[in-house]
């Protein structure tokens, strides 16, 4: 009898996600959309501190962008479940455009101008959850995750461009200027996604019969909390984000506090986003699907354990570079083990029909913003009482512990071997 050595787990390359023509129009509307969103931020908080120098007003017209995730994500995200997909892209860009278009006047006043951002990231929801949604029909079996990976690490990389190209613009023509190149960015998306999707139904409703919007929403809830595996799958992301995340707003804190300044604070932030990028190419694109399932659990403690040794590299380093070089170091490592996020999407993906993924996505953005935010502020807090690097140890130390009984639920209802998942859904959960 001949031995036969196992066959090797082939893996999906850049080439061939984009080799698919609806992914490549999909990965352009990201691109342009993200890109609005950054230069529209950043312009009108630079804007607003200009005329009122104000940090706080400053603060609020920047967070401003994220409150629709957080008190409406459900319910706009459910709008991508009722209405063809393509359509609510279009939509939302085409009135993006319009708002941040009107944002560019000269002379607006300041409330106006808050409230037109407000009314412009009304359109973040339907519009990402859409975008999700559609990645999970064009792009099957491993390609979703090499895509979701590939969109990642460039939204990392467009954050950053974006707000620099919005600092260059405002410094050398002004935020009306920065303003109008945001607007154009959704309208080259809008006219992506209008030339390169196919014209594709709204999903058909699981009973048969469309409900209202309030209904929708109610459904999409229900179907996320009764369903055992997407609570595990949704605790160890709002879990694993809040803790990890955190120290995020304690970068000039701990900058300080082992004698560094601004720009060591910098590193520090730009630090976690650089593992991110790493971490985003070797598991999407390196790691077969099956070696990413498995590096799910491990790449979550990873990514908390980095957290909690950051915070006690300054306890037993001398101040200066070694500490600066450690923490720097361990933020990074931070970032790579957050790519637990790539397999946990295509877990996400693999427990949410169709019908519901719009909503699925709307719950899981709003946990996730909720988290984030809630896990900045708290630390910001916290760092009020205790030193900067007390606090990063402790969020890394309460994050693994939090994680600990969602990941082992996560286990437990994880499909048998042999079953047939869908491949496909909503990038980003």
């Amino acid at each position: 009898m001949t031995h036969r050595p196992p066959t090797r787990e082939r893996r999906t390359t850049y080439g061939e996600v984009f080799a698919v023509a609806e992914f490549r129009t999909l990965f352009g509307s990201v691109l342009t959309s993200s890109l609005g969103d950054e230069l529209a931020r950043l312009a009108l908080t630079l804007l607003v501190y200009a005329r009122t120098d104000s940090a706080l007003l400053a603060a609020v017209t920047f967070g401003v962008s994220y409150l629709p995730w957080v008190l409406g994500g459900p319910v706009l995200s459910s709008l991508a479940d009722r209405l063809p997909r393509h359509r609510v892209m279009i939509t939302s860009d085409v009135a993006r455009a319009v708002l941040v278009a009107v944002m560019a006047v000269p002379g607006v006043p300041l409330p106006v101008l808050i409230g037109l951002m407000l009314l412009a990231s009304l359109c973040a929801p339907p519009f990402e959850s859409a975008r999700s949604a559609l990645s999970a029909v064009v792009l099957e079996g491993d390609r979703y995750a090499v895509g979701t990976s590939v969109q990642g690490v460039t939204l990392q990389l467009v954050q950053v461009v974006g707000f620099l190209l919005s600092g260059v613009l405002v410094h050398a023509y002004g935020a009306s200027a920065a303003l109008l190149v945001a607007a154009g960015a959704y309208a080259a998306s809008a006219a992506l996604v209008s030339r390169g999707l196919v014209r594709r139904p709204a999903p058909a409703p699981e009973s048969g019969d469309a409900g209202s919007v309030w209904s929708d929403t109610a459904a999409g809830l229900a179907f996320v909390a009764r369903a055992p595996r997407l609570l595990a799958i949704v605790g160890v992301l709002w879990l694993g984000c809040l803790f990890l995340d955190a120290p995020t707003g304690l970068a000039s804190g701990l900058s300080d506090e082992f004698g560094g300044g601004s720009r060591t604070a910098s590193v520090l932030v730009a630090a976690s986003s650089a593992g991110t990028v790493v971490g985003g190419v070797l598991v999407g694109r390196f790691c077969s699907a099956r070696r990413r399932e498995a590096l799910l659990v491990p790449l979550v403690l990873l990514s908390l354990t980095s957290v909690l040794l950051a915070g006690l590299a300054p306890r037993v380093l001398p101040d200066g570079r070694p500490t600066v070089v450690a923490v720097t170091a361990l933020f990074v490592l931070a970032g790579i083990g957050g790519s637990w996020t790539i397999p946990l999407n295509v877990a996400f993906v693999q427990a949410v029909p169709d019908e519901f993924r719009g909503r699925a996505f709307g719950v899981a953005v709003a946990g996730l913003s909720g988290s984030q935010g809630l896990g900045i502020v708290l630390a910001g807090l916290a760092a009020e009482a205790a030193l900067p690097s007390t606090v990063v140890a402790g969020c890394g130390a309460l994050g693994l512990l939090a994680v600990l009984a969602p990941l082992v639920a996560l286990v437990r209802t994880r499909p048998r071997a042999g079953a047939e998942p869908a491949a496909t859904g909503p990038s980003g959960a």
